[in-house]
């Protein structure tokens, strides 16, 4: 029996530990929060942002695909973190091309 690195497997990143981790403080922290006040987004330790409610177009337009947005990070459409706003990044290169 060999680790799992003889074998090309490896266990969780980090990373996907630390987003694993910071999912589990926000389900606690809505859950805490007494039921007819949970939203199910918001932040979680200070700055990183949840969003457990069920995806919309809309909110997939405002965060994925915003060209005059201010941002090129956005909270996620759905989970803990941030995305990027691909329509603010092809509005940049379009510019840049233009100029």
């Amino acid at each position: 029996m060999g680790s799992n690195r003889e074998h090309g497997r490896r266990g969780p990143s980090i990373g996907r530990l630390v987003v694993l981790g910071l999912a589990v403080a926000a389900v606690v922290k809505e859950l805490r929060t007494p039921e007819d006040q949970r939203t199910w987004h918001g932040e979680v330790v200070g700055f990183v942002p949840y969003d457990f409610r069920p995806p919309t177009v809309a909110r997939f337009k405002e965060r994925v695909w915003d060209p005059k947005g201010d941002h090129l990070l956005s909270p996620q459409v759905f989970g803990v973190g941030w995305t990027v706003n691909i329509g603010r990044v092809v509005e940049l290169v379009r510019r840049k091309i233009e100029a």
